[in-house]
């Protein structure tokens, strides 16, 4: 239930209540104060649901609105009570738009606290990224105040708020990079102290290789949780939930980013930080499209409405940054998927009984160019064998290779061996790093996720 209280000229107290009459809304009249002499306040509860309609009512009177007041009310007892809440019990009554703007402050924060919340949970995503624990990230977001930020700056493009669509998305930007910091900081601290080995290979961690680059599943969920949000500050509901579901789409993805930029991982953190980008900008774009939807035809706050061209390039921007990322995304799947075919097959030709003595250590692709969008030219694996003569192989990996993935690539084979510090040679798999190892050739045992340019 929420409580009006609204002061109104006496001389337009009769057309206010003849229009709460014919609403069947009970209320009542008390007297001014003596700063405001010849008016009155009409007080009177309402269903949440149907506050929109009974203030759209009231305003069509062309009373001026200098003090209204809407309070929630744990219980309401007069005589029509009950049939008004059978009346809008069922019905979808989005907030009128001051309502709406009014709601959306509230959840707005001081960027002090809301970077520290942000860095606090990040921190806390980081930790359960790189001990693969579900549990804890999903932890993390719970405490995270990103929703905030994304509906204050949504309401403010849709209601022409410049201010507070440019305050709001400098806040989400701080958050951003508060969260990679907190990350980047406590990973950087974990490594630095021993607690994790520094040649972890991070990309090998299954939360972390979800998050790796943009996809259209996270596009999708950013998309959804954005329609989600706007819903749900419509309407009398909180948006806890729907900021915990919007948390999930970004935390990890920021934690992602520091950890792969504390471990040395500047392909991974590009392709998170993409994923990160392309999310939020999904979850801005779907909120502001649903808001839009919503409020296209109400009639806007005159002080608040400036020019919105600004407004209408800045999500044009988003809207750019979410195509680009996509496109990146694509591209860093697509190298994803070739370098681990290639691993794939590398594993199945090693398996034969021919190859039974040689192992994997890493294998490195190259690419034609810079771009992301660039084919591979070549591939190098990199093995360790007792006997290093076996000619028919690289002619083998380049077949198998190219008949999987469907590029034309040059395939080279060198070998390579290391000591352990008792003098006994063992081979690595590929991906790993041997601890306290020598090689007697200098060639990095890369991971198939890896690639040089």
């Amino acid at each position: 239930m929420r409580l009006v209280r609204l002061l109104v000229d006496e001389g337009e107290l009769d057309a206010v209540a003849e229009v709460l009459d014919e609403k069947e809304v009970d209320f009542i009249v008390t007297g001014g104060s003596e700063a405001s002499p010849g008016s009155v306040v009409v007080e009177f509860p309402v269903p949440a649901d149907g506050l929109g309609d009974v203030l759209d009512a009231v305003r069509g009177t062309g009373i001026d609105e200098d003090y209204l007041v809407v309070l929630s009310a744990e219980n309401a007892k007069t005589p029509r009570t009950e049939t008004l809440q059978d009346r809008y019990s069922t019905d979808y009554d989005p907030l009128r738009p001051p309502e709406l703007r009014s709601k959306a402050r509230t959840l707005s924060q001081d960027p002090t606290s809301y970077a520290a919340m942000i860095f606090l949970s990040a921190t806390i995503a980081a930790a359960g990224l790189l001990i693969d624990s579900p549990a804890v990230v999903v932890g993390s977001m719970v405490i995270a105040p990103l929703v905030g930020p994304v509906l204050t700056a949504t309401v403010g493009a849709v209601m022409g708020d410049r201010t507070m669509l440019v305050d709001s998305v400098r806040i989400q930007a701080l958050g951003l990079l508060a969260g990679v910091a907190g990350a980047w900081a406590f990973s950087a601290a974990v490594r630095a102290v021993g607690l994790l080995p520094a040649t972890l290979d991070v990309a090998a961690i299954e939360l972390i290789a979800l998050r790796m680059a943009p996809s259209a599943f996270a596009v999708i969920v950013g998309l959804a949780a954005g329609v989600a949000a706007a819903f749900g500050l419509t309407t009398k509901g909180t948006n806890s939930l729907v900021g915990v579901m919007i948390a999930a789409a970004l935390i990890p993805a920021a934690a992602t980013v520091g950890v792969a930029l504390a471990w040395g991982e500047p392909l991974i953190a590009l392709g998170s930080a993409l994923l990160l980008v392309s999310t939020m900008a999904a979850i801005d774009l779907a909120t502001y499209a649903t808001l839009w939807a919503l409020y296209r035809d109400h009639e806007l706050d005159p002080a608040l409405l400036t020019d919105r061209t600004p407004t209408r390039v800045a999500f044009a921007t988003v809207a750019l940054i979410v195509v680009v990322a996509g496109i990146a995304g694509v591209a860093a799947a697509q190298q994803a998927f070739f370098q681990q075919a290639v691993a794939q097959e590398v594993e199945s030709v090693l398996r034969e009984p021919d190859y039974a003595a040689v192992e994997a250590v890493g294998i490195r692709t190259q690419y034609a160019g810079a771009s992301p969008l660039s084919t591979p030219e070549s591939v190098t694996v990199v093995l360790s064998a007792p006997n290093a003569s076996y000619p028919d192989l690289p002619a083998r990996l380049e077949r198998r290779i190219e008949r999987t993935t469907g590029d034309e690539v040059r395939v080279l084979v060198e070998f390579a061996t290391f000591d352990r510090a008792n003098g006994s040679r063992t081979p690595a798999r590929i991906g790993s790093r041997p601890a306290a190892a020598h090689f007697s050739r200098t060639v990095p045992p890369l991971s198939p996720a890896h690639s040089t340019r």
